[in-house]
C-alpha cells in the first residue's frame, strides 16, 4: 500500500481509540505498516465485536475523505511512518502517530532549542526571552514555543523580526488559537516557519491537552529554556518532562527565585545559564559525547 493509504489507515486506527496514541506509534513503527496494524485491531474485535467494524474500508474512506479536506484547508498530515517525521520527535519514547502542520517541517529543525515561560510574565523576563530567542536565531538555532501569552510571544515574535525561524507547538488543533489575540501570529507563523499540533484540526484547548503538548515541544527539541516562571507554570511541566526524554532543561538564572527552580537545578541534566552562548555550547558538547557512545 501506498503512503495515502497508510496515512488514512493510521487515522482510522487512532480514531478507534482502543489503546493509547503512543501506543498506536510503537505498534505501527514496529510493524511498519498501519493497515495491517488496523486489520489485526479489527480481527481481534473482543468484547467491542458488535461496536467495530469486521471490514476496514469505510473507516478508510471516511479517514481519506478527511486527509483530502484538511490538505484543503492547507494542514499538513506526518505520520510516524514518514521520513518527514521529526528525528528528535521520533527519539522520544512518547511520540505522537500523528502530526498536524501548517507551513512545513524541515530536517533543519533537528537544531532547535524550545524556549519558554509565564503567560503573565515580568517586564524584565519578556526582555530577557527577547534577548535570548534572537541570539539563538542569529547562531542558527530554531526557536521553538508554545504560541502562548507571555514569554512564549516574546520569543516567537522576537525571531520573525529578525528572519530566523521559528516553530509553534500548540494545545489546540490547527483551526483553532488559543490565546485569541494570537490568532495573527499563528497565521504569520504558519506562512514563514511551522505550526504544530498532535491534536484534530478542531480539537479546543483543553486543561489535559496543554501537558500533551508541552511533551511534544520537547521532543522537537535539543532542549529546553525555561525564561521565567511561577510556581505553577506550565514550564515546569515541560522541564520535568524533557527530563524524562533524556533532554537538558536550562534555567535562566533569574528563574532561582523560585524555590521550584533552586530544587530543580540541584538534579543532573540541569544547568543554570544567563546567555545563549551557553545553551548552544552546552547541546553541542552533549550531542558529541552521545555520537561518541553510539
Amino acid at each position: 500500500m501506498g503512503p495515502a493509504a497508510e496515512a488514512a489507515a493510521l487515522v482510522a486506527l487512532v480514531r478507534l481509540g482502543r489503546r493509547p496514541d503512543r501506543a498506536y506509534a510503537e505498534l505501527v513503527e514496529r510493524g511498519g505498516s498501519a493497515l495491517a496494524t488496523l486489520e489485526d485491531e479489527l480481527a481481534h474485535r473482543g468484547a467491542q465485536a458488535s461496536l467495530l467494524p469486521e471490514d476496514p474500508q469505510p473507516l478508510l474512506d471516511v479517514a481519506a475523505a478527511d486527509i483530502a479536506g484538511w490538505e484543503a484547508r492547507g494542514y499538513g498530515l506526518v505520520t510516524v511512518l514518514d521520513a518527514a517525521y521529526p528525528r528528535n520527535l521520533r527519539e522520544v519514547h512518547d511520540h505522537p502517530p500523528l502530526l498536524f502542520v501548517a507551513g512545513r517541517i524541515r530536517d533543519a529543525d533537528h537544531r532547535s532549542v524550545a524556549v519558554i515561560g509565564s503567560r503573565r510574565a515580568s517586564e524584565v523576563g519578556l526582555a530577557a526571552a527577547a534577548e535570548l530567542a534572537g541570539a539563538l536565531a542569529a547562531a542558527g538555532w530554531v526557536v521553538v514555543s508554545g504560541l502562548a501569552s507571555g514569554i512564549d510571544t516574546a520569543a516567537h515574535t522576537t525571531v520573525l523580526g529578525a528572519g530566523g525561524r521559528t516553530v509553534a507547538v500548540i494545545g489546540t488543533g490547527l483551526a483553532r488559537c488559543y490565546p485569541q489575540e494570537n490568532a495573527g501570529l499563528q497565521t504569520q507563523i504558519a506562512r514563514e516557519g511551522a505550526v504544530v499540533s498532535q491534536f484534530w484540526p478542531e480539537s479546543p484547548p483543553s486543561r489535559h491537552s496543554f501537558p500533551l503538548r508541552n511533551g511534544v515541544m520537547s521532543g522537537l527539541t535539543r532542549g529546553t529554556v525555561v525564561v521565567e516562571a511561577s510556581e505553577r507554570s506550565g514550564a515546569r511541566v515541560q522541564a520535568r518532562l524533557a527530563l524524562g526524554h533524556g533532554r537538558p532543561v536550562f534555567l535562566m538564572r533569574a528563574v532561582l527565585e523560585n524555590g521550584w527552580a533552586r530544587e530543580l537545578a540541584e538534579r543532573p541534566g540541569v544547568h543554570v545559564v544567563n546567555h545563549a552562548r551557553q545553551i548552544t555550547d552546552t547541546i553541542e558538547r552533549l550531542d558529541a559525547t552521545d555520537a561518541l557512545v553510539e
